[in-house]
Parts: C-alpha cells; structure tokens; sequence
C-alpha cells in the first residue's frame, strides 16, 4: 500500500461508542399531591371556622332573644343565617336573619313567632334596614286574644279557611236562638276586622235584611263589624299589613320599622285608640 493510500475507516465497536445520557425527567405528581393536600386542609379550616362562627353568632342571637323578650331559659328558638357567616363579619352585618319561635308570650296572647331582618349590624349602632314578621295563632290562642274584645263571643270561636267562624245566641219571645257568624279577617289601620260575609239560622243561610226583620235591632250584635286592637301587645315600631287564616291557624303579618334597634320609643309597646 502507498504513502498516498488511505487505509478505509470502519465503524467503532459498539462497545467503545459512548451511549448518550438520558436526561432524568423530574416527575410532576408529588407537587400535585401536595398541592391538593394544601388545598384540602384550607378547605377543611374554612368551614371549621365557618361552622365556628355561625355556632357562635346563632347562639349570642338566641341569648338576646331571650333577654330582651324575657322568654324562658330553655325556650327553644330557630335562628338561620343566609350565605357564608365570616363574610358577613368582616362586613359588618348580617345580610338575612331568620328568628322563629313558637308559644311566645306577649301581652297574656302567645303565638307562633317568626322574623326575618335584613342587613343587621353585628357591630356599631345595631341598626338593620328593616324586617318582617308573622305570628300565627291556632284556634284556642285566637279565642284568647278575642276574649279582649268587648262583647265578643270569644268560646265560640273556630276557623274554617279563609274565614272565622262563631255563633251568638239572639232572643226572640224569651227564647235564645243561636246564629252562625261567618267573618272575613283583614287588616285596617293596624287592627285586625273580622266582617260578617254569611249568617246561618236553623242551619240555614240568610241575609242580613231577613235577620233584622225576626230580630230587630238586636240583629246588629251579629251583623257589625270587629276590631281587634292588637297594638298594645307589640312595640310601636311594628305595624300590622295582612291577615289571612291559612288551615287552621290564622296568621298576622307585620312590617318592622329598621330603626327599632335603635329608638327607645319604637321599642316600646304601642297603644290602641
């Protein structure tokens, strides 16, 4: 072979060929992990502290409750609080608040309470935008509050939906003769009114003209309208706007002025003409 000759190149060993190093991938999932662990924990703090909160808030509402309405101390009372609490904390007030009780007592009258007040402060001046309230009284709770009434026949009370019912005995030639009333509940100038729609005799209906023509002028004890004040068992900053018997309770609904958190004078208990 020449000095000029090149000797042909042949391929290295694969033995003595340096094989590239695979670049180490850094696995993703344990970060993940952690992640969702982190996460799960803040989610389990917030509603620890959530639930906290609320447990606590509800029943400070319940010891005021108690307190300004001088209820029983183991008066059970039913108090929501609509969306997330701590929210409402650190804003400052809450945005719905629902009290509900049954058998309170105001005035010698006890009724089924419930409330639900708007944008209650929860610090500060204590005031709210404003709240509505129902109380409803099933039969025997209506006929106390109907035995205020002077001359009613409060005992003979009953309700039939949409109506009260209650009967009167009228005397014609010394013998007493019982008359089925039919009245329809309303609110006027906040009172309750129950008007005559229907009268029955003998189990018959009849008219107001027929009734005073057996009867005379002692008809008129049965055929005028009632007013029932209901003022005076409940603060001046609570206005009576409708009244509807729904099964067989009858219930009240109330507006209450905002400001009632804050004014003496609406807290006090109103007066009836």
């Amino acid at each position: 072979m020449g000095a000029g000759d090149t000797l042909p190149t042949e391929p290295l060993p694969d033995a003595l060929t340096a094989a590239p190093v695979p670049r180490r991938r850094r696995r993703a999932w344990p970060w993940i992990v952690a992640f969702a662990i982190v996460a799960i924990l803040a989610v389990v703090a917030w509603f620890a502290a959530e639930a906290l909160a609320r447990q606590i808030v509800t029943g400070v509402v319940r010891d005021q409750v108690r307190t300004q309405l001088s209820l029983p101390a183991d008066q059970p009372i039913d108090v929501g609080i609509a969306g997330a609490v701590i929210p409402q904390l650190i804003g400052g007030s809450l945005d719905e608040l629902t009290i509900a009780s049954d058998d309170v007592a105001f005035g010698g009258v006890t009724g089924d309470v419930a409330v639900t007040a708007n944008d209650v402060a929860v610090r500060g001046t204590g005031e709210m935008s404003g709240a509505t309230a129902t109380v409803s009284l099933d039969e025997s709770q209506l006929q106390t509050l109907l035995a205020t009434v002077d001359d009613f026949p409060a005992d003979t009370v009953g309700l039939a939906a949409p109506n009260v019912t209650m009967s009167r005995d009228l005397a014609l030639f010394g013998v007493a003769i019982p008359v089925g009333v039919t009245l329809t509940p309303s609110a006027a100038e906040g009172d309750i009114v129950l008007a005559p729609v229907s009268l029955q005799l003998g189990g018959s209906e009849v008219t107001a003209d027929a009734l005073r023509e057996q009867f005379g002028g002692i008809a008129d004890t049965v055929l005028r309208d009632w007013d029932v004040c209901v003022a005076q068992y409940l603060p001046a900053g609570v206005t009576l706007t409708g009244v509807a018997v729904d099964g067989d309770v009858l219930v009240a609904d109330f507006d209450v002025d905002g400001a009632i958190a804050t004014d003496p004078a609406l807290q006090e208990n109103g007066t009836c003409a």
